[in-house]
């Protein structure tokens, strides 16, 4: 692999803190960053011939490392930038590229639909294996076609029926294949009224989000029939610390590095709100951000 994949986008014992927006985690044995499908092709079929566990990141947001780091390869596609075009109603872009430079992309094309995920962090890669949403939309609505590398490191193809979406879930998260490229079904309007969506979308989300604190997004998925962030607000949970590691003071649905926390630090906190919630509310909440790696 060595000799395919350029020394600076292969990593040994490389700390995951400095690759995702938690800013904690300890390291992955080695880091792939590709920038192609064949690179991540060879990545994969060289865990595959070494029996070596494979990880997959987007972006580094919505995922927790653990302090112990991930064992085996991990493969994470920010730099997976081959492609983002527009073809009549279409978006069609390579799985690195952020969701927001993706929503952006298509407002300056006349393309409206994705104005929801305009303040989603993130690729949109990531996107789609989790199936975000914000504002009523998720990237279900929107996903026409996805491709992907599977474990043989074969390059396949789904339809949006076929990706099996629910809340926060598509079948990527059981399959374990790749997200290399999504292609958007979109509708035409005016960019001054999409931009201007996006604006105000945008303004809420920094009215009510901690975006200037470190965070993985929403820790928590939303309960059915609740909002999360209500439920550990009304059991007292505001502010809540633990090291360096904090319930959000601006929104309870966020568990947040105040500067120095370890992953062990936002475990705790997460622990200690869902015991708390469970006690006070009858509700059992589940972490949307997806906990990686060894303690």
């Amino acid at each position: 692999m060595q000799r395919y994949i350029a020394k600076e986008r292969l990593l040994e014992n490389e700390p995951m803190r400095q690759h995702t927006t938690f800013a904690v985690g300890g390291p992955a044995d080695i880091l792939v960053l590709p920038t192609s499908i064949e690179e991540i092709v060879l990545a994969v079929r060289y865990a595959r011939e070494l029996n070596l566990p494979l990880t997959i990141l987007g972006g580094g947001s919505n995922v927790l490392v653990l302090d112990g780091g991930i064992r085996g390869i991990v493969i994470q596609l920010q730099n997976m930038k081959a492609t983002l075009q527009c073809q009549e109603k279409l978006v069609i872009a390579s799985a690195g590229f952020m969701l927001a430079d993706v929503c952006q992309f298509a407002q300056k094309n006349g393309l409206g639909g994705a104005s929801f995920s305009c303040g989603i962090p993130g690729t949109i890669g990531g996107a789609v294996f989790m199936n975000a949403g914000a504002y009523e939309g998720e990237m279900s609505q929107i996903v026409s076609h996805v491709r992907t590398v599977n474990e043989k490191g074969e390059v396949c193809s789904y339809d949006a029926t076929a990706c099996a979406f629910s809340y926060r879930h598509s079948r990527f998260q059981e399959t374990n294949e790749i997200i290399v490229e999504v292609e958007l079904a979109l509708k035409k309007e005016d960019p001054l009224v999409i931009q201007q969506r996006m604006d105000e979308l945008m303004k809420r989300r920094r009215s009510k989000q901690p975006l200037e604190m470190a965070s993985a997004g929403s820790t928590f998925k939303r309960p059915q029939g609740h909002f999360a962030g209500t439920l550990i607000d009304h059991a007292g949970l505001k502010g809540l610390t633990y090291g360096g590691a904090q319930v959000s003071t601006k929104h309870a649905g966020f568990v947040v590095n105040t500067g120095k926390a370890t992953a062990q630090d936002v475990l705790t906190v997460i622990r200690m709100v869902q015991e708390r919630v469970a006690l006070v509310h009858g509700v059992q909440l589940e972490t949307e951000v997806r906990i990686l790696g060894e303690a």
